[in-house]
């Protein structure tokens, strides 16, 4: 895979980090060598191709032969939205039993069947989506393909799988209660979207996980998983004539269309609030954002650029030139486009000296005032272009984030041409562009919810 493919879409994958085991020490030297082979080879070299299987499954293939490595990412549309009203965190436990016990196999069983062949198969449930992501060597194919058909076809949910399970995700909600980060960015959440599936956590509660039930688990993988709301990504040593009966192999067997519950369309609420939550640590962890706008927005393209003046991960950023480099009241500041199937936001966050935290909201506000009202310069926007167009290759380091990629693309109905045409949309953008979607991006005000005992700053809300 090569530079080209890097423009695929404005995207970051964040995953859980685990110890590899021994077996998988030679998958992670071949991705290892997939990302040399990926960042090095001639643009014209990339191809997405789309493959339909004879019974229908679609998935986005991009061919890469020279290494013995197959990747494939993946998502049924429904995640944590699809919870029960009462129950959050079904889905979230949902993703933690499907690669237990499956078939006649129960979850040692299975477990030690990954681990022979170096497979790495895995789920995660978002706040739209239900993920899978699998690893393989080329060698290994059938049998992990075979996995993967288990998987999502032939879970068990065995009682002991769940009780492990559920204990798991209880003893990490409860390190959460002390964690400042995570209670800072949870208010914000049930904040702006209070009556809303949105507003409730992903990994569910204290109180709602122990209620959650195998008649629950069973019923979401029942209405959830199936062809009609699935997308898939592949990157790889595999072709599209023994992809497509794999595809049908895998998911075939799966229903048609889901039995999702309908959500609303929704914009996040409270804007102007600031909500402290009182907790004894010694720094104060921030979390701050408004209504954003719409991957697909002819104005989106604008509204990234901005962003990524604004706070959006380089060192040249404001909020990073503002609040670390001049004043050195956080370590990072940040900020980023966020959108759902439901809404579109921008959320950022940092973390501060307690008697600092007055200061640095105060000054995060001002310098979000001044870039609404007065727009970027144009030295500011040509750096932003230049960069933006440049910088993507970095963050693709794997094979399955390029796979994710083309999930992404699916989602968002961007089409196969999109990395082609992004460069000239991003050239597209003009300083007049720019200072008119800054202030509509910016302009109406934050929600900042704040965890720690912060001086110089307290609710203006009743909790």
């Amino acid at each position: 895979m090569n530079a080209t493919a890097a423009a695929l879409v404005c995207l970051r994958s964040w995953r859980r980090g685990a110890a590899a085991p021994d077996g998988s020490r030679r998958l992670i030297a071949v991705a290892a060598a997939a990302a040399f082979v990926a960042l090095s080879a001639p643009a014209s070299a990339t191809t997405i191709e789309r493959v339909v299987s004879p019974g229908g499954v679609e998935a986005w293939l991009v061919r890469e032969p020279a290494v013995p490595l197959i990747a494939v990412e993946f998502a049924f549309s429904g995640g944590a939205n699809q919870d029960p009203v009462d129950k959050p965190g079904t889905a979230n436990l949902v993703a933690a039993l499907l690669n237990d016990g499956v078939g006649n196999l129960d979850s040692e069983t299975f477990h030690k069947r990954l681990e022979r062949k170096a497979v790495e198969l895995s789920f995660e449930a978002g706040r739209d989506t239900l993920r899978g992501s699998l690893r393989t060597l080329s060698e290994n194919r059938d049998e992990a393909f075979d996995d993967l058909r288990l998987c999502v076809t032939a879970a068990r949910f065995d009682p002991s799988d769940i009780e492990i399970n559920r204990a798991q995700i209880l003893s990490t909600l409860r390190r959460a209660t002390t964690n400042p980060t995570e209670i800072a960015n949870l208010r914000w959440w049930r904040a702006a979207f209070a009556d809303h599936p949105y507003g409730r956590p992903v990994s569910g509660t204290l109180e709602s996980v122990p209620a959650i039930t195998a008649a629950d688990v069973r019923d979401y993988a029942r209405r959830v998983l199936a062809r009609g709301n699935l997308k898939i990504g592949v990157v790889g040593d595999i072709d599209p004539e023994t992809l497509k009966p794999i595809l049908d192999r895998v998911f075939g067997a799966l229903p048609a269309q889901p039995q999702l519950t309908p959500v609303a369309n929704v914009a996040p609420q409270g804007r102007g609030k600031r909500i402290v939550i009182k907790l004894d640590v010694p720094q104060a962890v921030v979390t701050f954002g408004g209504p954003g706008i719409a991957r697909k927005d002819p104005d989106f393209m604008a509204a990234y650029v901005v962003n990524h003046i604004l706070g959006g991960g380089s060192f040249t950023s404001r909020l990073y030139q503002e609040v670390r480099e001049k004043r050195g009241l956080a370590y990072s500041v940040y900020d980023s486009l966020v959108w759902l199937n439901h809404t579109a936001l921008f959320l950022g966050g940092t973390a501060t000296r307690a008697d600092r935290a007055g200061e640095t909201v105060d000054l995060i506000e001002k310098e979000i005032h001044r870039l609404a009202e007065d727009g970027p310069s144009a030295d500011e926007l040509a750096k932003a272009k230049s960069y933006l167009k440049g910088s993507f290759a970095l963050e693709l380091d794997t094979s399955n984030k390029i796979a994710a990629l083309l999930v992404q693309l699916q989602r968002d109905d961007l089409g196969m041409d999109y990395f082609a045409r992004r460069p000239q949309m991003i050239d597209a953008v003009t300083l007049d562009d720019a200072k008119r979607v800054a202030k509509r991006l910016l302009d109406g005000g934050l929600l900042v919810t704040v965890a720690g005992r912060p001086k110089g700053l307290a609710s203006n809300t009743a909790e």
